[in-house]
């Protein structure tokens, strides 16, 4: 089928959820993607954050196809070896001291949701439920998850929402110190709020999350799952902000393009979810976790990270130089570009979409999360597009 066959199928069949472009993806190969046609993309969305390694690196799809042809699946009433060895490599590396294994990001956030109220509650009492989250967050599409969220416009039509959530100003201080009474269990971040612009969090207000959730004994959540995985220059974004959270949360990423979440959890909270109070059918999949193993072989290495923050400052560069840009913000690989009042983030992303390049938006940024893999020669190719769209 070409493209058109392709979208008119689409549009026919599946839910009118997305809101597309109009470009069909067949095949692809590191940060170049193409359709059935032929033509070529630059791709600064990764999946948005997901393909880290790029289109189908050789390494990786010879470990996840390796694997299903041992074995794909089983239930997680039995072990196997792969989410064993992605357990013992995040817990090794990163000091938490257990992990429990989802399909994606919203999952894994709700599993750290149970995580804070079940200690909150043994610890402090059954009235201790309620987890503080930042106003402008993002944490998910579930009802739990869409309630933790600290945007308005989420909070539409699917009433009722879940009760328990309370909404400070990120770098509020006081603010934040009145919003903790004996009923909250938790405070749950991001530290760069993707969706909500590509805005970091002030890292002296991080410290004083940390400060008052160890002060308070509250559980201290932060949401990784755009910031994980290297994409910020380090495995974990909380590395540059001087924190050890008690609870992180990961996705994307990790799996390299197949669906893995994941919740860290450290001594203080690696006890509190007992048998049967949580679960997951596919969870720990064999074939998910082969490509994950792969891909931490890979993110956490000195030289890896080293390269990420080198492209990172090229591409701010780039960046920066275009008369068009008024402000770059984000770590690493995940950078937001502001516009122009008089060109909206959509246009111009469609415009580029057109041209070649595909990148993303948040609220009324351009938002880049190119593969951890993308060569210089393949950011100045979408820089081209870019600068010449914005030029139009």
């Amino acid at each position: 089928m070409n493209s058109i066959d392709i979208q008119n199928k689409d549009s026919k069949y599946i839910a009118n959820t997305y809101k597309r472009f109009p470009v069909t993806l067949t095949e692809g190969c590191g940060a170049i993607a193409k359709d059935p046609e032929g033509k070529e993309y630059i791709d600064f969305t990764s999946g948005i954050g997901v393909n880290c390694l790029g289109y189908a690196d050789k390494g990786w799809a010879d470990a996840v196809s390796e694997q299903a042809h041992k074995l794909q699946h089983t239930s997680n009433l039995y072990s196997t070896q792969p989410d064993v060895e992605v357990a013992e490599k995040l817990c090794e590396y990163t000091g938490f001291s257990k992990v429990f294994f989802g399909n994606s990001g919203a999952e894994a956030n709700e599993g750290a949701v149970k995580v804070a109220r079940k200690y909150g509650m043994e610890k402090h009492g059954s009235q201790c439920n309620t987890i503080i989250s930042l106003n402008n967050s993002f944490h998910g599409r579930t009802i739990t998850t869409l309630s933790a969220t600290g945007q308005d416009v989420f909070h539409q039509f699917f009433f009722p929402f879940t009760e328990g959530f309370r909404f400070v100003d990120a770098g509020d201080v006081e603010g934040l110190k009145k919003a903790v009474d004996d009923t909250v269990c938790g405070i749950m971040i991001e530290l760069i709020q993707g969706e909500g612009g590509v805005v970091p969090v002030d890292s002296e207000f991080v410290k004083e999350i940390a400060h008052i959730c160890e002060e308070k004994d509250l559980v201290f959540v932060v949401d990784e799952i755009q910031t994980g995985v290297s994409r910020t220059g380090t495995f974990f974004c909380y590395e540059q902000f001087g924190v050890h959270p008690d609870v992180v949360t990961m996705a994307k990423g990790i799996g390299g393009g197949l669906p893995l979440g994941a919740v860290l959890m450290n001594e203080k909270t690696s006890g509190v979810l007992g048998f049967g109070q949580h679960g997951s059918t596919f969870g720990g999949n064999p074939v998910a976790c082969a490509g994950a193993k792969y891909v931490l072989d890979h993110v956490m290495d000195e030289t890896f990270l080293k390269a990420v923050n080198e492209k990172s400052a090229y591409m701010i560069e780039k960046l920066n130089a275009m008369p068009q840009i008024r402000s770059v913000t984000g770590l690493g690989l995940m950078l937001g570009a502001e516009l122009p009042e008089d060109m909206t983030a959509g246009e111009v992303a469609a415009k580029c979409a057109e041209k070649g390049l595909l990148v993303l938006t948040a609220k009324t940024k351009l938002r880049f999360l190119p593969p951890l893999t993308i060569s210089k020669e393949e950011i100045d190719r979408g820089m081209e597009i870019l600068a010449e769209v914005l030029r139009g």
